[in-house]
C-alpha cells in the first residue's frame, strides 16, 4: 500500500504538467470560410450532408476535422493557427474536384493566420439552369421549371437518375427534408432544355401563408444530389 501510494503521488505531478500543457494551446480563435463554387457560382447542396476534411500535423494523433457544408454551398470552421490539408474524399458531393497546381492533387493547402476565406472550386456534373417557381393560390400548386446543363461530358460523365421538386415549410428543404416532393426519372425527360415539376401544398398544421421551395438533381453513381437556391412563396 505505501508503495502504491508513492506510485500515485509520484505520477500526479506528471498528470497535472500534461494537463496544463494541453490546456496552454486555448481555444481555436481562427475562422475559415468559403464555399463550393464552380466558375465563381455556389454549389448548392442538402444541409449537412456534404463534409470535407481539415488535417493538421504536429498535435499527436493525426485526426481529420470534419466541416459541414451549409445548402447555399457555404462553410465556417473554428481552427487553431496552423498550415491544413483541405481535402474532400471522393463522392462526397455531386462534383469533382479540381486539380490543384501546388499539389498536383484535389487536396488544398491552407495557411491559417487569423479569420480568412478559402474558396473551393470543383466541377460539378449538371448544373441547374433558370430556376423558376409560381404558387398558384388558388389550388395551392407549385409549379417549377428549369434546364439541366451538363457540364462533365468526358469518360467521367454520368447520366440524371432523376430530378424533383421539395416543398417544406422552412428554408432547410431537400431530399430528406419536406413536407411534399415530385419526382421525374431521368430517363422521362425529354427535354434538358425544358423541364416542368408540379406539387400540391398539402394542409399544414399549424397553418402558414407561406412555403419553401428547390429543385434537386440525382446523378446515376453519385451520392449526393445537386440543388437550385430555396425560394419561399407566399399564399
Amino acid at each position: 500500500m505505501k508503495f502504491k501510494l508513492q506510485f500515485i503521488a509520484l505520477l500526479l505531478p506528471v498528470v497535472l504538467i500534461s494537463a496544463c500543457q494541453l490546456d496552454n494551446y486555448g481555444s481555436p480563435k481562427s475562422r475559415l470560410t468559403g464555399a463550393l463554387l464552380y466558375q465563381g457560382d455556389s454549389i448548392r447542396v442538402a444541409t449537412n450532408q456534404v463534409t470535407f476534411e481539415l488535417w493538421q500535423s504536429g498535435f499527436g494523433k493525426l485526426t481529420p476535422i470534419y466541416v459541414n457544408v451549409a445548402q447555399n454551398g457555404s462553410y465556417s470552421a473554428l481552427l487553431f493557427k496552423g498550415n491544413y490539408k483541405l481535402i474532400i474524399p471522393a463522392g462526397s458531393g455531386p462534383f469533382m474536384d479540381q486539380l490543384n497546381s501546388k499539389t498536383n492533387s484535389d487536396t488544398l493547402l491552407v495557411s491559417v493566420k487569423g479569420d480568412q476565406s478559402q474558396n473551393i472550386n470543383v466541377i460539378p456534373y449538371y448544373l441547374i439552369q433558370n430556376p423558376n417557381f409560381t404558387l398558384n393560390k388558388s389550388d395551392s400548386t407549385v409549379a417549377a421549371t428549369c434546364k439541366l446543363q451538363k457540364i462533365i461530358t468526358d469518360a467521367n460523365a454520368q447520366d440524371v437518375q432523376s430530378i424533383s421538386l421539395y416543398i417544406n415549410k422552412t428554408a432547410f428543404v431537400d431530399n430528406s427534408t419536406n413536407i411534399k416532393s415530385t419526382t421525374i426519372n431521368g430517363a422521362d425527360i425529354t427535354n434538358m432544355n425544358s423541364i416542368s415539376l408540379n406539387a400540391k401544398v398539402p394542409s399544414m398544421i399549424p397553418t402558414q401563408n407561406y412555403v419553401f421551395a428547390r429543385i434537386g438533381v440525382k446523378i446515376n453513381n453519385v451520392g449526393k444530389m445537386i440543388y437550385s437556391p430555396v425560394v419561399k412563396m407566399q399564399f
